[in-house]
């Protein structure tokens, strides 16, 4: 039986590496450039946040923006315990960070990639570069896969595990056998305001603070990073993805609102003012940052409050107190058009999950065609939830063409 799994990014590789190399059976991996496991070289800084430690299903579901229904039914065959269980047997010890995320112990992300590829070559999976595919067809129950070098391989089982496409177009070869393509869009990228004084800050960061699109429900709390062309962060990036689709139809002409205390109300803050005003009159607001604010942070937001550095906390007037209040927790900034930067690890959109089971990653159209990772319409917010779910649907899918192949040799 012949194996071709289309795709050596995360979830392609890991399915590879779980197809025990057996008598009659070849696994082929095809790649269109001349890399494997890319996005996992260069993902969190190159250390690879390989997965969250989040053992419970139901709140790893809540990660998801987009696909919970086939997550539902895939994250309990191979769980971030089952992740963590699986490099630890092959030598690849991981860390949980105090966000939860969880990366090697080596801080490489080379670590993860030789792990997965040492595996592959154990299976003896075949590894064919610069292979890109035109389009699939089928003669009987096999396929055959069209390349754009004009050769051709033919697979009694196809695994398509090409990642996520920006344009509905690259899809083409996949709505050519019948299925349907939810429109791409990009998820998890940062948010562009180049020119704004804030950028002057850049590579200052906050280790918690809430971001929220006006107008819209859609918020998320993390960490913020002021880069010089506007704000990142896990606390922008996740925003992104839980409103990419929202954003997406704005054409990416939105405000957004900063909680600089991440979630500190008007009440709270108006409370504190008022006890910093009784017992601190005396001290110079800026010198008195009672918020544990970056103290370049904190010069700012006073000037853009009109405080001058001379003003003692005795001496805010109500208007400079309302407009303080305002900066805090209600900082606005207007985004116009999406940075030209490739940030983007993700994409919202792909294979509509209604044509895939999801207790075998199978095709509802065409028996022994398989689906793992991104090209699917499944993506999460960071956080190391993209890669949960490349290894569970990449390792469903490997047991399922096993699974087929052992029935098939029984039924001969």
């Amino acid at each position: 039986m012949k194996i071709a799994i289309i795709g050596a990014g995360a979830a392609g590789c890991f399915a590879a590496a779980n197809i025990q190399a057996r008598e009659g059976v070849e696994v082929a991996v095809f790649e269109k450039t001349g890399k494997v496991l890319q996005k996992v070289k260069v993902s969190g800084g190159g250390r690879c946040n390989a997965t969250h430690e989040c053992f419970d299903v139901p709140e790893l579901l809540t990660k998801y923006p987009r696909g919970k229904q086939l997550l539902r039914k895939s994250l309990y065959h191979f769980t971030p315990a089952d992740t963590i269980k699986w490099f630890e047997e092959r030598g690849v010890q991981l860390k949980t960070e105090a966000d939860g995320r969880m990366f090697p112990i080596t801080d490489s992300s080379q670590s993860i990639i030789d792990c997965i590829f040492q595996e592959m070559m154990r299976n003896k999976v075949q590894v064919y570069y610069h292979k890109s595919v035109n389009a699939i067809t089928k003669d009987g129950a096999k396929f055959i896969i069209h390349f754009g070098d004009t050769t051709t391989y033919t697979a009694d089982k196809v695994l398509i595990a090409v990642g996520g496409f920006p344009k509905a177009e690259q899809y083409k070869w996949l709505t050519d056998i019948g299925h349907t393509i939810q429109q791409p869009v990009p998820s998890l990228f940062t948010f562009n305001i180049p020119a704004h004084p804030v950028t002057e800050l850049m590579g200052l960061s906050v280790p918690m603070a809430t971001v929220k699109i006006a107008g819209t429900k859609i918020a998320q709390s993390g960490a913020l990073l002021i880069t010089h062309w506007g704000m990142s962060g896990p606390a922008v990036l996740k925003t992104s993805a839980v409103g990419a689709r929202e954003l997406a139809d704005r054409n990416y002409s939105f405000n957004f609102i900063v909680n600089w205390l991440n979630d500190v109300n008007d009440a709270d803050l108006k409370e504190t003012i008022v006890q910093l005003r009784r017992e601190n009159g005396k001290q110079l607001v800026q010198n008195k940052n009672p918020f544990e604010l970056p103290k370049r942070l904190w010069e700012y937001l006073l000037l853009q409050c009109g405080i001058n550095e001379e003003v003692r906390w005795g001496e805010l007037s109500a208007g400079g107190q309302n407009k303080l209040i305002e900066a805090l927790i209600r900082d606005t900034y207007t985004v116009r058009g999406k940075t030209t930067f490739k940030e983007e690890f993700v994409t919202c959109g792909g294979v509509s999950l209604s044509e895939i089971d999801p207790q075998t990653m199978q095709s509802k159209l065409h028996p022994g065609l398989h689906f793992a990772g991104e090209v699917m319409d499944v993506d999460g917010v960071t956080g190391g939830y993209n890669f949960q779910n490349a290894w569970s649907s990449g390792w469903i899918a490997a047991k399922s063409m096993e699974k087929d192949n052992q029935s098939d040799k029984q039924n001969n």
